[in-house]
């Protein structure tokens, strides 16, 4: 794996409106395993808010992975890894409908477009 995989990405802030789709931008290609939808992944991950910039969670913060079956993460997720390679970094921005749902509905993240950036480093 390349040290830039091993350490936590800065995002810059967005600028113009949130896309109303999932927007998949590959920053490098893997070269191992490709991600299924079938599969469960092992990431290294930073989330931001699009509109505000400030990161709301991350796997670099609390120094470990994340292991989970694609199938139980959020469906801009469970869209946006399939294809991707173990070794690669990914950003996804995600609008609402796609992570936790409208304004209202009981998530403290809902109704905000999230951006992820995240390296894949495993799939089973």
């Amino acid at each position: 794996m390349t040290d830039s995989a091993r350490t936590k990405p800065e995002v810059d802030a967005p600028t113009g409106p949130a896309p109303t789709e999932l927007v998949i931008e590959d920053i490098f290609l893997g070269e191992g395993d490709e991600a299924q939808a079938s599969s469960t992944v092992d990431v290294h991950y930073l989330g931001v808010g699009y509109d505000s910039g400030e990161e709301f969670d991350s796997s670099w913060s609390r120094g470990q992975s994340i292991n989970f079956p694609l199938r139980n993460l959020i469906q801009g997720w469970q869209h946006g890894i399939p294809g991707m390679k173990v070794g690669g970094r990914r950003k996804l921005t995600v609008p609402p409908e796609l992570a936790y749902g409208p304004a209202g509905s009981g998530h403290q993240l809902s109704g905000q477009t999230l951006v992820f950036v995240i390296d894949l480093l495993g799939v089973k």
